[in-house]
């Protein structure tokens, strides 16, 4: 069993991980504070986080599987290269998170996830029942992927591989097969570093590892769906997709983060940072042809383009009020009210 669990990971490696680990399915040590963060609201309209029934099954892996013996952790590079300061700082250009440079990553790991849970059904010679998951599923994978030793959990709530940086996909498959496991690695600490927390222009981090999703750039451009709250629209500046602030001031990230092999997570710089008045006149025909592929059309047109007008609004530039003058025009209410609130930010 233990050469079949090093030719596991081999064979994850060989489909494009870059890390792979085996640990046990055993109860998760962090369902309390897990509880505890919905309890207290931070999680906002993520309503499927909170669901008893998800909160239960983060718990106790079983619960998924029944009789969860092993988890296969593993874990991909995403980081192609870091923005230059005059494109990052343009607010001309509206930055995207890194991670939604290119494809979907839902779409190219999780059918390498299920090609790994056939090969191990295979080779096992028994029947294996399991279930694969890429970010979707109701497990604490940050936890167990710590617990197999691909790093640990930073401040920034990110697991930062010590080697590597914290730009790395995870996935897992929950097996009812007992597997050798792998041990925690005792490299790797924040130390006294405090740059994420105070990198952060929303103050989203309320405690070092304790992120309120209601103040977070990500969660404001991407989960939430209706209005941005006013307050916090000028300090969003111009990520309109995302948000990579506390990865990048990260010095594991700054020291150690080197490109991925994988092709799919390359990027033209339109894709990466395009000019804002590319972006706020796009019909549906025309956001969905764009972002064909991308996690982008997560926000549909009408998320999106709110974000945008934002970012417009942040920029403060009159070049801008033509095309917002239009989109306060629009059909969608949410663009309308975010086009004229950057109106009111040029014009005064």
């Amino acid at each position: 069993m233990v050469n079949f669990s090093v030719r596991i990971k081999e064979y994850a490696r060989s489909l494009g991980f870059t890390f792979a680990a085996i640990v046990p399915a055993r109860p998760a040590e962090h369902s309390r504070y897990y509880a505890d963060w919905i309890a207290a609201g931070y999680h906002g309209e993520m309503a499927y986080l909170a669901r008893p029934d998800a909160i239960a099954r983060r718990a106790d892996l079983s619960r998924t599987v029944p009789n969860a013996q092993s988890v296969v952790v593993v874990a991909a590079n995403y980081h192609t290269h870091n923005l230059p300061p005059e494109i990052l700082n343009d607010p001309s250009r509206g930055i995207i998170a890194s991670y939604a440079w290119n494809l979907d990553y839902h779409d190219l790991l999780t059918p390498k996830l299920r090609q790994l849970q056939a090969w191990i059904a295979a080779q096992a010679g028994a029947p294996v029942n399991g279930r694969a998951y890429t970010d979707t599923g109701p497990v604490l994978e940050r936890e167990l992927a710590a617990r197999g030793g691909l790093g640990f959990i930073g401040k920034n709530t990110c697991l930062i591989n010590p080697t590597l940086g914290s730009y790395l996909f995870l996935g897992e498959i929950i097996l009812d097969l007992p597997l050798p496991f792998d041990e925690p690695s005792p490299r790797g600490t924040c130390g006294k570093c405090t740059r994420c927390l105070d990198a952060c222009p929303t103050d989203a981090f309320i405690a070092p590892y304790r992120l309120d999703s209601r103040l977070c750039i990500s969660y404001l451009t991407i989960e939430l769906k209706g209005d941005i709250p006013p307050d916090l629209r000028p300090k969003i500046g111009n990520r309109i997709f995302g948000c990579d602030i506390c990865q990048e001031v990260c010095p594991y990230n700054r020291r150690f983060a080197i490109p991925t092999d994988e092709p799919a997570f390359r990027a033209a710089l339109d894709r990466m940072a395009p000019p804002l008045l590319d972006l706020i006149s796009l019909d549906d025909e025309a956001f969905r042809k764009r972002f064909k592929g991308s996690p982008i059309k997560r926000t549909k047109r009408r998320g999106f383009l709110r974000n945008v007008a934002v970012a417009l609004g942040n920029w403060g530039n009159p070049e801008a009020i033509p095309a917002l003058e239009t989109a306060a025009l629009d059909a969608e209410p949410l663009i309308r009210t975010h086009a004229e609130w950057a109106l009111a930010q040029i014009k005064s």
